[in-house]
């Protein structure tokens, strides 16, 4: 169960992330770093947007559920090796 919501927050996530490394590598960033943080300020906007929808959103609760039972399986069998 994908949502439609998650999907383009992730997308405006992306976007925002790859405009503020473009800012801060371009030649003008050395002149003017304002231009850097607008748009690191989007991308933290942006970034939110998604952890907060993703605290109702039941298709990421679903995915965290899974993800968490996934990595509590790989750690035990992790475990089991290690004191074998």
């Amino acid at each position: 169960m994908d949502c439609s919501e998650c999907k383009s927050l992730e997308e405006t996530l992306e976007a925002r992330l790859s405009n503020y490394k473009e800012a801060r590598s371009a030649a003008y960033y050395r002149v003017s770093t304002a231009l850097a943080a607008k748009k690191n300020v989007d991308m933290e906007r942006a970034r939110n947007d998604l952890e907060e929808h993703q605290l109702v959103c039941a298709s990421a609760k679903a995915r965290r559920i899974t993800a968490g039972a996934f990595w509590q399986t790989k750690n035990r069998s992790a475990y089991r090796r290690v004191s074998s």
